[in-house]
């Protein structure tokens, strides 16, 4: 899916493709954008794709657990190309922290409320049909001969 046919869609359209809202979206890009110019002002090759199709590509791996070579193969790149590209915007976002999710001292704090759920998991044993002679795999093998 390129970020052209993605761009002219309407908000609730845009967040069931990419999974975030347009918000999200803008947020990710001004970061991406920024952290991009910063590798590109020490030299090298520009990237293959936008910044827009890097964040996009990202996310079809996040949310629909496309290989990277499935999902190479719609951008038009090599997989381990593909792989270095979604890793590093994974990194770049992850290390901005406006996406991080709180530690686990978070949790901790005086003023969270827990809820507690019970689970049965007690065993209970499964209905099975018994094997007989007529219907056990070695007689069927026999047959096939």
């Amino acid at each position: 899916m390129k970020w052209d046919n993605v761009q002219k869609l309407n908000d609730k359209d845009f967040r069931r493709i990419t999974g975030v809202k347009r918000e999200t979206w803008n947020k990710m890009l001004e970061i991406i954008k920024e952290a991009l110019s910063v590798k590109l002002s020490k030299g090298g090759r520009k990237p293959t794709l936008p910044a827009e199709e890097m964040i996009l590509a990202t996310l079809e791996y996040l949310r629909e657990y496309r290989t990277y070579a499935h999902i190479a193969c719609s951008y038009g790149l090599n997989e381990s190309n593909m792989y270095r590209t979604i890793k590093w915007i994974e990194d770049t976002l992850i290390k901005d922290g406006t996406f991080s999710l709180p530690g686990k001292k978070a949790l901790y704090g005086d003023d969270v409320e827990y809820e507690i759920v019970l689970i049965d998991a007690t065993e209970s044993p499964i209905e099975r049909p018994k094997k007989n002679k007529d219907t056990s795999t070695q007689e069927k093998r026999k047959d096939t001969h």
